[in-house]
């Protein structure tokens, strides 16, 4: 992060704007509406500025910029056509310690203006620090059409009734519980369709409802899938109980940005598993999951993939089950169908398979003992998770079964992301491949004839991290 969001209260303080021009007018015009005391230095004005001059909206001094100016203000504003004036502002802001803006000039800033959706008291800011104010604009625009303007009436109706809500609900976790509904309930949806006196009675009810043995909540686990890696992929379902959630229990394949998404102030919790090397047991975390809910929590456990395809999703919530704790289950994207999808292989297609086998690379006791008679079979696609480490085996047993060696097969790895590599080799060429190109997980096998359209059908292709098509099949294969 290069900047700290912050909002600055300046109804009332003095702020100071250098420069004549329109620029320095739309500057002029967010200080107004933040109730700011502006004082304008420059020559000249743009008729705009004038008129504010004019109607007692700003005190014009009318002449350059002086040294002078500087002090006693609460923000400054450089916006005049010379560099030199305006990095002369910018050292003098800095040294007296007033937060400065020059326009267009990030490297002189110690604040930047974002650009501003606003619902008051509902504010929100978009900015690219610097680097794309039209990216921002656009950004804003795009958002302006998701929040309605009633956000702001809905703030000022939950605003007069806070006391209220803080003398029955002294527990701060249930307090927020308690908004939480009511912001994602009939009361917001009557303050958007426009019934605010409705909205105000269906409230009060809200409170009236409130008893003693609110602050004695029960918890809840949402069992969430985060998908492949692109945050993109989630669903919506996911993003609101990942934000609405005080403690978060996730895996190693959860990337960070799915983890940035998290509300901030949660709790969050390491159980990742690499082979051999478990940070705890899945007994440990089913109970861990118990145990939190028990104390009251609203807990997200929060797995890569879908949490029901090789999650071990399944041993949790019979866990859950057994000890009577609520839950919620959200699928995500598995690894098989989003690596896929981003590595351009269609895991059915008519012409190549008309079935396709998901297939772990190995079981509870670390081997790999599978129906390799029935993976073998044609005209199907097989997927195989969790298979680097007995990538050998894997293709010994297929070819032994009777699936060519020839057959076109492909590694996987970190798809969906921008570090997405993707390696195509013929089936007795795996185990090579895997070694001198040092693949690592996480990575997904996918062995089938529809391996072969990988070359045609590619779209997702990053311009770093990621790599494609090294080992293709022509160059392998005999």
């Amino acid at each position: 992060m290069d900047y700290l969001p912050v909002f600055l209260k300046i109804e009332g303080r003095p702020c100071l704007v250098v420069g004549g021009g329109q620029v320095a007018a739309r500057k002029i015009e967010l200080l107004r509406k933040a109730g700011g005391v502006i004082k304008l230095v420059a020559p000249e004005l743009c008729d705009e500025l004038s008129v504010l001059v004019r109607d007692g909206a700003v005190t014009h001094i009318a002449r350059n910029f002086s040294e002078g100016d500087i002090a006693g203000n609460n923000l400054v504003i450089a916006a005049t056509d010379n560099e030199e004036v305006n990095g002369r502002i910018s050292r003098l802001a800095r040294e007296h310690c007033i937060p400065v803006n020059v326009v267009d000039n990030p490297d002189l800033c110690s604040f930047i203006m974002p650009s501003i959706i606003d619902r008051s008291p509902v504010q929100i800011a978009v900015s690219t620090g610097g680097r794309s104010p039209v990216l921002a604009r656009l950004l804003r625009s795009r958002l302006e059409s998701y929040i309605p303007a009633a956000y702001g009436r809905l703030a000022d109706l939950v605003d007069s009734s806070r006391n209220q809500v803080k003398q029955r609900i002294r527990d701060s976790k249930t307090k927020l519980i308690f908004w939480e509904k009511v912001l994602q309930g009939r009361v917001a949806e009557l303050v958007f369709a426009g019934k605010e006196e409705a909205a105000k009675t269906a409230l009060q009810k809200e409170i009236d409802a409130i008893t003693t043995d609110d602050t004695a909540r029960s918890g809840e686990v949402y069992l969430v899938g985060a998908g492949p890696g692109d945050p993109d992929l989630i669903t919506f379902r996911a993003l609101r109980l990942m934000q609405q959630s005080d403690v978060v229990v996730y895996d190693r394949l959860v990337a960070p940005q799915i983890l940035d998404l998290v509300r901030r102030d949660a709790e969050k919790i390491y159980v990742g598993k690499a082979r051999a090397k478990h940070t705890l047991t899945q007994e440990n975390i089913n109970q861990l999951l118990v145990r939190l809910a028990k104390e009251g929590k609203r807990v997200l456990r929060l797995k890569g993939g879908d949490p029901f395809i090789f999650g071990r999703g399944g041993e949790e919530i019979e866990t859950l089950t057994e000890e009577q704790i609520p839950f919620q289950v959200v699928p995500g994207i598995t690894a098989a169908s989003g690596c896929a999808s981003y590595a351009g292989i269609p895991l059915t297609h008519r012409d190549y398979a008309q079935a396709c086998i998901f297939v772990t690379g190995h079981l509870k006791d670390g081997s790999v003992d599978l129906d390799w008679e029935m993976l073998a079979r044609p005209g199907q696609t097989v997927v195989f998770y969790m298979g680097l480490h007995g990538i050998d085996q894997i293709s010994r047993e297929l070819i032994a079964h009777g699936i060519p060696k020839e057959t076109p097969s492909a590694l996987i790895q970190q798809a969906t992301t921008f570090n997405q590599r993707v390696f195509v080799a013929s089936l007795d060429r795996l185990p090579e491949m895997v070694r001198k190109e040092d693949i690592k997980p996480p990575t997904i096998i996918i062995v089938g004839n529809v391996v072969s359209l990988h070359s045609k059908l590619k779209w997702f292709e990053p311009e770093y991290g990621g790599m494609s098509g090294k080992w293709e099949i022509s160059e392998y294969s005999d």
